[in-house]
């Protein structure tokens, strides 16, 4: 990995209740190839095999902690030997005794540890479990007063770059006639707007074609609506990133989602992406179908 100068290795780790899945799933959404519950001693392999990968696996993260049973008495040292020829990092996450204890209570499970004992039994057998590779780790997150979104929020916040985006919006084009998107979070409709397809030099064209383009834009109410709807939406993906909502699918359809819904859903793109912390796609889902 030192020698890819790309390569990184995260190690997530910390008191089970803490939210170690949370930051998992996140690390995810943001790119990372996750592996959860590795024992320490898999650690080595781990980075030998993304060092053959490459460019492919350039960011890895691993989930350690104390489900390895005897095997976690290994991770200091081989996470120690890790550092001295790895680009690794650790993460641990932390959250109060009592904190931990509602948690476990919520979901009525044991804690890993507690055995015959009590849950704060098994708390404290972690907590010095955990003591060194506390005192090492390089980021130490406490979670007892975050959720799970501001959890992955904070996740998105440290580990994030300047070039992912908050939220990914796909902008898509459908057909009423061929039914609604099932995955839309929104969806707005062009039929208030004159067919192309009545216009026999259009009928053969899309949406994507200037001509089409220009003739929706021509219609009373085009530009309006899509220039509203985009204002109308920027205060939603603001909220969206701030409930760690990482997706969102905005749909447009028309009657065969060739002509009015993709012109409208390309201009929408386009100015959803001068919006902080928005990506864009655009899919067209029913172009081609008639």
């Amino acid at each position: 990995m030192a020698g890819t100068g790309q390569q990184e290795l995260l190690i997530v780790t910390g008191m089970s209740g803490a939210g170690r899945s949370t930051v998992a799933n996140a690390l995810e959404d943001l790119g990372w190839y996750v592996v959860d519950n590795l024992p320490p001693m898999m650690l080595r392999p781990l980075t030998e095999l993304a060092e053959k990968a490459g460019n492919a696996i350039p960011k890895i993260a691993a989930v350690v902690d104390v489900r390895g049973g005897r095997l976690f008495t290994d991770a200091v040292e081989a996470l120690r030997e890790l550092r001295e020829s790895s680009n690794l990092r650790m993460v641990f996450l932390e959250a109060t005794d009592a904190v931990l204890v509602r948690r476990f209570e919520q979901v009525r499970r044991p804690h890993p540890l507690q055995g015959d004992g009590t849950l704060l039994d098994g708390i404290a057998a972690e907590r010095a479990l955990m003591i060194e590779l506390r005192a090492n780790s390089d980021i130490v997150i406490d979670t007892s007063d975050l959720n799970v979104h501001q959890l992955a929020t904070a996740v998105h916040e440290k580990f994030g770059t300047e070039d992912t985006p908050g939220v990914t919006v796909t902008v898509l084009s459908f057909g009423f006639k061929y039914g609604l998107p099932a995955d839309a979070d929104h969806v707005a409709d062009a039929r208030f707007l004159p067919n192309p397809f009545w216009v026999p030099a259009l009928r053969a064209l899309n949406g994507t074609d200037q001509t089409v383009s220009e003739y929706v834009f021509e219609q009373e109410g085009a530009r309006e609506f899509v220039e509203a709807y985009a204002a109308a939406l920027e205060p939603v993906l603001a909220g969206y990133q701030r409930e760690n909502k990482r997706h969102a699918t905005i749909a447009i359809g028309c009657t065969g989602g060739k002509h009015r819904s993709i012109a409208l859903a390309e201009e929408l793109a386009t100015l959803l992406r001068g919006l902080p912390g928005v990506g864009v796609n655009v899919k067209h889902r029913d172009l081609g179908r008639e």
